[in-house]
């Protein structure tokens, strides 16, 4: 999906390492996956916000000169979390949730699994997704905007998977297998299912259909 190049997230870092020239390296969070790198530069005038933004296929995070191995890597990855929450709340309806779909089926169920319907729900309050094979309709709760972008595709897969197999015996979750961040996803949920069963926060625990 294209992202908006203006998008920035900022936060707040010390700083511990001095400056060298910009690098290009792999993201921490699409490793073994599809997406494009990441470009870490480092600036003697930055002392402690850290920024972030896409620019074509890449996500360029600006870091203080200062910061440490360690830091930068933490940072990387925060930064990628909060710009694909970002980006899925903005840029996902109904048509492009369709759209990321077929992507998906292409791409790890080798196009077999071809819902008639697919659209955001705001009534599937105990489920993250559903899907209704003999209707070919999948339906996503909306508490899903806002999360990183692969936990909303995992879900989708999710349910595409469905399509072809009812249940979650064995053959199912070996049709999540091909997907790389099936377990990051599943922890990132079971994480807001958790937090979601604190006695200071409201909400209750959900789980995926």
């Amino acid at each position: 999906m294209p992202a908006d190049p203006s998008s920035r997230i900022v936060g707040e870092s010390p700083s511990r390492r001095a400056a060298r020239a910009p690098r290009t390296a792999p993201s921490p969070q699409d490793q073994g996956a599809e997406a494009g790198a990441v470009e870490v530069r480092r600036s003697a005038r930055r002392r402690r916000t850290v920024s972030a933004y896409r620019e074509g296929d890449r996500t360029v995070v600006l870091i203080p000169a200062r910061m440490s191995e360690a830091e930068e890597q933490r940072w990387v990855t925060v930064m990628l979390e909060k710009l694909a929450a970002q980006e899925s709340k903005r840029m996902l309806g109904d048509a492009e949730l369709a759209a990321r779909a077929e992507w998906l089926s292409e791409q790890y169920l080798g196009g077999r699994a071809r819902p008639a319907t697919v659209r955001w729900v705001t009534n599937q309050n105990t489920r993250w997704g559903s899907c209704t094979p003999a209707e070919g309709s999948i339906r996503l709760s909306h508490r899903l905007q806002g999360m990183p972008e692969y936990v909303v595709d995992y879900v989708l897969l999710h349910e595409l998977a469905h399509l072809l197999v009812p249940g979650h015996g064995p053959r199912f979750w070996r049709l999540l297998e091909a997907y790389p961040r099936t377990e990051r996803a599943r922890g990132y949920l079971e994480g807001v299912v958790a937090a979601g069963r604190l006695p200071h926060l409201s909400g209750s625990g959900d789980e995926q259909s």
